[in-house]
């Protein structure tokens, strides 16, 4: 019979395992109570979150139960892993209304019903630790000789390593050793940058209650090159559509190197494999149909069926399969403002398609802007009235992102 590590490492998530065979008849046996950590260090979860939260999912429907941990604690100490400088210090307020936000998140993937998974937070148990009795009671267990040789902290050795964060893995694995206690939790997951923390964890639980504890972990999402995917001119590749429009986040799978397709549909979707394997050995043009399926299933997940549709026929009426623009990213100008004279730089600057008017007089010189599919060759050129055809024009900018200029 088929188990969860079956299926995680048929679709390509495993990359590092404590204890392999004892982790494999564990899954196939028992139903296991694991947990990942969330700190939240921004008020939304990005693409690189959702691979923990795929891996969770996968987990539940095979009957082990996920704790979703928000780190509001270790937040206030921040994470050394994969960062070349510290991270900005955040108040107690912020990081709690940070992890408010994470849990809406949470509940659309997983199920809370009837105790099936838990949500926790560190804090709880972080903030009001005596100093001294901690340092007595676990940090008697850490060899700092050890600690040095993780690479979440050689690599910030040359840079400079504060106190402050030098604590951050005994935190985390005090955080294993308190579910491993409380709620029976075996197994620790997180991505491949934790494995150093997730370690300490299931030492510090074999030291101190001499009971078994696994770890865990998974690929990061990167492209052919090895380079991390979800990073966009306006930064991470949020799950909020707040801070990444639910066009946006379809328009980024949709438009995916050819090379990294089997490798998205596997980790992001629950696709049977035959499909994705079907889906990605298409070829030539017949590979966006492939593209296509992606940016939806996710988007669909993420979002939700409706903003999936919406974004698919937005992309279709863009690229010419259909005339319904209502779902098209839409920016608004005044009327009078047109009448008066605005320069087709100013436009973009003032509706935020641009970020500087550099960036636009550099884009226009390389011929990177489009009004109503004609190249705008000068930053002189003015918008007119004629420019908008039933009260909106179009504006494109690159090769593949429209805006629909509204008059107002």
């Amino acid at each position: 019979m088929r188990s969860v590590y079956d299926v995680l490492m048929e679709r390509g998530f495993i990359e590092q395992i404590t204890h392999e065979e004892e982790v494999k008849e564990l899954l196939q046996n028992e139903s296991v109570t694991f947990y990942i950590g969330f700190d939240p260090t921004a008020d939304s979860l990005h693409i690189g979150h959702y691979i923990q939260i795929m891996v969770m999912s996968h987990m539940q429907k095979f009957g082990h139960k996920p704790i979703a941990l928000i780190g509001g604690g270790t937040t206030m100490v921040g994470d050394p892993s994969d960062r070349t400088g510290m991270r900005q210090m955040m108040s107690q307020e912020t990081i709690q209304a940070n992890g408010e936000r994470f849990k809406t998140v949470f509940k659309k993937f997983l199920d809370f019903d009837d105790d099936k998974a838990i949500m926790v937070n560190n804090a709880d148990w972080l903030l009001n630790l005596n100093y001294v009795e901690f340092l007595r009671d676990v940090g008697v267990h850490f060899s700092v000789n050890r600690m040095l040789t993780a690479e979440a902290y050689k690599n910030r050795m040359e840079r400079g390593l504060t106190f402050l964060e030098f604590n951050y893995m005994i935190m985390q694995a005090y955080d294993f050793y308190v579910l491993n206690d409380q709620y029976g939790c075996k197994m620790q997951f997180g991505g491949n940058d934790q494995w150093s923390n997730i370690l300490a964890g299931t030492e510090l639980i074999r030291k101190k209650s001499q009971k078994d504890a696994f770890g865990m972990t998974f690929t990061l999402l990167t492209n052919s090159e090895g380079k991390k995917m979800g990073k966009t001119e306006k930064g991470a590749l949020w799950l909020d559509p707040e801070k990444t429009s639910p066009y946006d986040f379809y328009q980024y799978w949709r438009n995916v190197d050819d090379a990294d397709v089997e490798k998205c549909l596997s980790l992001l979707t629950f696709l049977p494999m035959d499909e994705v394997k079907t889906l990605s050995s298409l070829e030539g043009a017949e590979i966006n149909k492939a593209k296509e399926i992606l940016a939806y299933e996710v988007t669909k997940m993420v979002h939700s069926a409706e903003a999936a549709g919406q974004a698919q026929e937005a992309a279709k009426a863009l690229f010419g399969k259909g005339n319904d623009l209502s779902n098209v990213p839409t920016v608004n100008v005044e009327k009078s403002k047109i009448e008066s004279g605005c320069s087709i730089i100013e436009l973009l600057f003032d509706t935020e398609i641009i970020a500087t008017k550099s960036e636009g007089r550099r884009m226009i010189e390389q011929n990177g802007i489009y009004l109503n599919d004609e190249t705008v060759t000068s930053h002189e050129r003015q918008l007119m009235l004629d420019d908008f055809n039933n009260g909106f024009a179009m504006i494109r900018k690159g090769k593949k992102k429209y805006f629909k200029v509204e008059l107002i």
